[in-house]
């Protein structure tokens, strides 16, 4: 079935009319925000990361944190050792290192004893005035 270039012409003509005069839709969305939005956003924007990086080695039961502590003091005395809690487990935080590399060359080291270690960046506490 062969076309004429006469009926091209006319069926280009036709689509090029109606394209013209076809109009998008235009339409208004208006979003009803609640207010504690703003102040949700503003308590994200607190909770930031510090530029420091540390590497957890153990999370547990009180007594389990503070012999693992003792045990990772007594084997790598090189690093900062701090326990903090989180509910409901107790972690052992390592060091205070400034950059990734430098958190990365420990956990190669703290690995070897302590499998499932592995380095994060903690939250900035907020400060309340």
């Amino acid at each position: 079935m062969k076309f004429t270039v006469r009926e091209i012409s006319f069926t280009c003509l036709i689509l090029l009319m109606f394209t013209s005069y076809s109009n998008a839709q235009q339409a208004q969305v208006r979003v009803d925000q609640d207010k504690d939005i703003a102040k949700l956003l503003e308590f994200k924007k607190d909770l930031s990361t510090v530029d420091l990086y540390k590497i957890q080695v153990f999370q547990g039961n009180r007594s389990s944190a503070e012999d693992a502590k003792s045990k990772f003091a007594n084997l790598y005395g090189e690093w900062p050792i701090s326990m903090e809690y989180e509910t409901p487990n107790y972690k052992i935080w390592v060091g205070n290192f400034r950059s990734r590399l430098e958190a990365d060359k420990a956990l190669i080291k703290i690995k070897k004893n302590y499998m499932n270690a592995f380095i994060f960046k903690p939250k900035k506490e907020k400060k309340t005035p």
